[in-house]
């Protein structure tokens, strides 16, 4: 097998293969997707809203803890097989919408194009009235103004979306199993991260049989930690929110803005630091040189833009710029073209890698040495369903995608939507679950669907809303090996999906519904959307541009010279490293750190380096990161917590003050 990177054995061999599997759906996970639905729902989507946060992990770890207390009391043992899939229900459930951190369901990217298609981005770019209204009403719609989903000018908008998540479940599911399959039964390939989530599935299903753990204690010390930050960082904007005109902040959200400040020093330069303490625990929990290469950037960051504003690189910044406003300025003349070079490099660095391996395996076959491949004709007891039914389901839903978008672009060429259903879909989905299975890293071949879009000479913005079939399914080959691990049959997850379907459906409804009829989305009430959705709303009109003229914002972002330069600067860097013997997640985190804001980078620093130099000395290495997981989980759920109690007090102070008496 291919080598690991250090800090990726740490993770590599922490479960053997059960002797047995079961069924873990049942009647307790079927109340755990009712509470997650009903309970913690609205308290993820008000936290996405008014911090950025993801409560994820808080919905995860808070429900698998309450059901697992609640089986103590009641002298119930819970198994490690509905523990994980309690686990899978509420991180479907809690799962968020893109690079928003909006959870809510499938309603949650409805909520962001209401917003998209009135947004002062979309009207400065004259994109607002193209958006088709298959997508959301237009911004002038009777639906919008009232602030209703409830209305005839959603009904098109609605079913495409609910036709959309029925395909997309059938395609992940056939797809996702084929390259577990592959990947895990014939390859071996070991899956290193996939043995975390099993094994904390393993441990707390074990408190339920009495017996204390560490896990515990340190769950309960991440989530005081939560509490307590919690109350200063959403609970008082909150609470202030329902009893006065403006919310009270007592440490701005999402960061602390310097850039008008330092602009006579620093120009060009979005300066400041996020006042949340998730990104000093996140340092803790991050591989330690993925941190420092995101440091670095975000250093270099510092230096660079001065100077390529002097040069005359950086022509759309201007004094008194905020940090939003320069970091777009600076994304157009610069950062967009640079990231997408460097991106094509980590996905040639990963192919590479795959083909190197394929290469090492073949010569061992060759010279006799010991490789034995794996099998695909399943494992007895684990419920394995036929390999051609899982492929008829996947080119079943590739095809009811590819009709529908003949549908709703019939101009755009067929042959580019077939491309992608049925070749690249599945090439990529598989490039990253090896990549998934050796390092438990991913990579993806960047910008193709972008570029086969502009190459192609359509015109128009439609195309960039059509249901394209271009998906990376990599994942769910690990999700399988979880499941695997924790001795789940492969119904379970069927099952589970069909619980979560309607109830993600009616509750996303629902609450989005109470919550956008409250106060329009985003406003001051909401103050990370208020901030970031302009940001993300300028960042997608500079790809709508794209297909509008030659003469575009896209085409005055994209420079294919600086592309040339990112994709050079990621390969030598990369090569560097690795005849250096240094940790080549350097590269990566510089990667992840281009084109992102500063402000999250430094805490994020600040926490990697506690955890380097102290915790680890302390507790050794294997040991720090078991407890920095479960640590980082308890401070989500602690916040998570106040978040779900703000949204009740919040939702019922609102709907009281507007009543008439």
């Amino acid at each position: 097998m291919a080598q690991l990177d250090p800090e990726l054995e740490l993770y590599r061999g922490l479960m053997d293969q059960p002797d047995k599997y079961e069924d873990g759906f049942d009647v307790k996970t079927i109340i755990g997707a009712i509470f997650i639905g009903f309970v913690m729902m609205p308290g993820a989507i008000y936290l996405g809203l008014v911090a950025g946060r993801n409560l994820g992990p808080a919905a995860e770890w808070t429900t698998i803890i309450l059901f697992t207390e609640v089986a103590r009391r009641s002298f119930i043992t819970l198994k490690r097989q509905e523990v994980y899939i309690l686990f899978y229900i509420a991180a479907a459930l809690a799962s968020t919408h893109g690079g928003l951190q909006l959870a809510g369901g499938v309603f949650a990217g409805k909520m962001w194009d209401q917003y998209f298609v009135r947004s002062p981005a979309a009207r400065g770019l004259g994109i607002a009235y193209q958006i088709p209204e298959w997508v959301v009403p237009g911004p002038d719609s009777e639906a919008l103004l009232k602030r209703t989903f409830f209305h005839p000018d959603w009904y098109y908008p609605t079913a495409i979306l609910l036709l959309g998540v029925v395909l997309s479940r059938l395609n992940w599911f056939g797809l996702g199993y084929v390259l577990f399959r592959i990947t895990s039964d014939y390859e071996r390939l070991p899956f290193p991260y996939a043995a975390i989530t099993a094994q904390g599935s393993t441990a707390l299903a074990e408190t339920t049989t009495k017996s204390e753990t560490w896990r515990w204690r340190v769950f309960a010390i991440g989530a005081m930690i939560g509490l307590v930050f919690g109350v200063f960082y959403v609970g008082v904007p909150t609470i202030t929110g329902v009893i006065m005109t403006k919310p009270l902040q007592l440490l701005p959200i999402p960061f602390v803005d310097l850039t008008r400040n330092t602009e006579n020093v620093l120009p060009a330069v979005p300066t400041g630091f996020t006042t949340d303490l998730g990104a000093v625990i996140a340092g803790f929990v991050v591989p330690y040189w993925a941190v420092v290469g995101s440091f670095v950037t975000a250093v270099l960051t510092f230096l660079l833009n001065p100077t390529l504003y002097r040069m005359g690189v950086l022509q759309e910044w201007s004094p008194g710029m905020d940090t939003i406003q320069t970091q777009f300025a600076n994304t157009v003349d610069f950062y967009f073209s640079i990231s997408m070079g460097t991106a094509f490099a980590v996905a040639v660095i990963g192919i590479v890698g795959i083909l190197a391996h394929f290469y090492r395996n073949r010569k061992a076959d060759s010279e006799g040495r010991q490789h034995e491949p794996g099998t695909l004709k399943g494992i007895p007891g684990r419920g394995d369903i036929p390999i051609v039914l899982a492929i008829a389901m996947f080119v079943f839903s590739t095809l009811g995608y590819i009709l529908l978008c003949r549908h709703l672009v019939p101009n755009f060429p067929l042959g580019w939507v077939i491309f992608f259903g049925l070749f690249f879909t599945p090439l990529e989905s598989y490039i990253d679950a090896r990549m998934k299975g050796l390092t438990g890293q991913w990579v993806r071949i960047p910008m193709v669907k972008e570029g086969v879009i502009i190459l192609s000479g359509y015109k128009g913005i439609d195309i960039w809303f059509a249901p394209i079939p271009d998906f990376d399914h990599g994942d769910r080959a690990q999700q399988f090996r979880v499941l695997e691990l924790t001795g789940n049959k492969v119904i379970s997850l069927v099952k589970a999906e069909l619980l979560i379907l309607p109830i993600v459906v009616v509750c996303s409804v629902i609450y989005w519904e109470f919550i956008w009829r409250l106060a329009p989305v985003p406003s001051v009430n909401y103050p990370y959307a208020q901030k970031m959705w302009h940001l993300n709303a300028l960042q997608r009109g500079l790809w709508l541009t794209a297909t509008m003229s030659d003469r575009s914002l896209f085409h005055r972002a994209f420079r294919w010279q600086l592309v040339a330069g990112g994709f050079g600067f990621g390969i030598i860097s990369y090569s560097v490293l690795a005849a250096l013997r240094l940790p080549v997640l350097l590269i990566y985190g510089v990667v992840r750190g281009i084109g992102h804001l500063p402000h999250f980078v430094f805490p994020e620093m600040v926490g990697a380096l506690i955890s380097q130099y102290y915790f680890i000395p302390r507790f050794g290495a294997r040991r720090w990161k078991q407890y920095a997981t479960v640590l980082s989980a308890g401070y989500a759920c602690g916040m998570g917590l106040i978040g779900m109690g703000s949204v009740a007090f919040a939702l019922i102070g609102q709907a009281v003050s507007q009543m008439p008496y």
